[in-house]
């Protein structure tokens, strides 16, 4: 699909796990979740008292997660534009991963947090510096291709995050599930190594070198200046539509899942290693519906965009996430058949984020590239955070009852019916050459 010299595909394939492992980093620690915060709060894994106190740290954890990948994505966006993509983009990348690994020597809690605060900053700042290089450097005429599969990465990131999981908690060493958590987050330093690659093999952007010399650096306020002004809103509009129905449907899956096995195992009156195990199975399920959806979703973002313009792809989009949603959440359906349905969930509310490799960059001179995309991609993660905090004390006093979940999901499947409403402010840029 692409066609790309060795180098291009080079910076491609640096980009590309860039955001991948920037997803396996972020999302590793929900998985060890259940066997980590009882241990750090000395309470027995699986215990009435951790099961309480899960959703309650979950929530917190998440939501620090997403205000300081927010603060990364603000911060390391005008460093980005400043000194380079090639640089910002290693710094992040060796900052997410020693975060993530320093996880799994910490003893008490507020060490977790610290750690977790490190590795989001990383997260945050890695996707500005490495989609603006992938969109610099390629050819116009494959920007939208490259931009898409660049977000492919984060599907397999989230089947990544899971395999190990799986495999090392649940293999390996499910013996000792006070201690599985910790090799799981040692995984976390993998993307040490690529950052080494990125630093041997790939070059600044020559587009970023004559763009920024003799310039002034980049600042901020400078997106929110007369003829920028109306781009950023552009990008904030659709970027935060997006976010907070992403984040607030895939925190509440493992919930949801949880707790629909846990009243289907009361029905057919299983016991409780019967019913452990069938949560664990409508998890997967619904876990891998929603990824291999937002897998085929970012996919399907090439040739809308292409050949309907960005403004109706958000249409489309938008539209479909409603409609997925409210018929996974609101619809009389078997319980199993509602976690089938999240694949459409993925197509559509997962998948929208294939377009913002490419539609954020296009927006903005190559001087404010990351600064833009990356406070605009990021920001609306702070407005997340309280969401994902409320996802876990709803979860909590939910005891439960999956009705209470599928409640507040279905509210939330208006988020992106507002953003229909706010399509006539979203500037289309297909056809147009990307501004220098």
């Amino acid at each position: 699909m692409l066609r790309l010299t060795r180098y291009q595909w080079t910076v491609f394939a640096a980009a590309w796990l860039g955001w991948g492992f920037d997803i396996f980093d972020g999302l590793l620690f929900n998985f060890v979740a259940p066997n980590a915060i009882p241990t750090l709060l000395d309470l027995p894994i699986g215990g009435p008292e951790a099961k309480a106190a899960l959703p309650y740290w979950t929530g917190i954890l998440n939501s620090l997660l997403l205000l300081g990948w927010a603060a990364g994505g603000v911060l390391f966006g005008p460093i980005s534009d400043r000194f380079g993509r090639k640089r910002v983009l290693m710094i992040t990348m060796l900052l997410y991963a020693i975060g993530t690994a320093a996880c799994a020597f910490v003893t008490e809690m507020w060490q977790l947090i610290i750690f977790r605060i490190i590795a989001s900053l990383g997260i945050g700042g890695e996707w500005a510096a490495g989609s603006s290089m992938v969109a610099e450097v390629v050819p116009e005429d494959q920007r939208v291709e490259a931009g898409a599969l660049l977000y492919t990465s984060a599907p397999l990131g989230l089947f990544l995050a899971m395999f190990v999981n799986s495999e090392v908690a649940g293999d390996w060493f499910a013996h000792d599930p006070a201690m599985s958590w910790r090799y799981v987050l040692l995984f976390g330093l993998i993307p040490a190594g690529v950052a080494f690659v990125v630093r041997a093999f790939v070059r600044e952007p020559e587009r970023w070198t004559a763009a920024t010399a003799n310039k002034a650096p980049a600042r901020l306020r400078e997106i929110f200046a007369p003829g920028v002004r109306a781009r950023t809103v552009s990008a904030l509009i659709v970027t935060l539509v997006a976010l907070i129905t992403w984040w607030t449907c895939n925190a509440f899956l493992q919930a949801l899942a949880n707790s629909l096995a846990g009243a289907e195992a009361v029905t057919r009156g299983l016991d409780a290693a019967a019913s452990a195990a069938l949560k664990q199975e409508w998890i997967k399920l619904g876990t891998t519906c929603f990824n291999w959806g937002g897998l085929i979703g970012t996919l399907l973002t090439i040739p809308i965009a292409k050949y309907l313009g960005r403004r109706k792809l958000f249409a489309i989009y938008f539209a479909g996430s409603a409609l997925a949603v409210m018929a996974a959440c609101g619809l009389d359906l078997p319980s199993e058949t509602r976690l089938y349905l999240w694949f459409f969930v993925g197509l559509t509310v997962f998948g929208v984020f294939g377009c913002f490799p490419f539609y954020l960059p296009e927006l903005y001179p190559t001087r404010l590239r990351s600064t833009g995309s990356g406070f605009c991609y990021n920001i609306g993660r702070v407005i997340t955070a309280f969401g994902v905090f409320g996802v876990g004390y709803i979860a909590q006093n939910a005891k439960g009852d999956p009705q209470v979940i599928l409640q507040t999901l279905f509210v939330i499947g208006f988020v992106p019916v507002v953003g229909l409403l706010l399509l006539r402010w979203v500037i289309e840029t297909r056809g147009q050459t990307m501004p220098d």
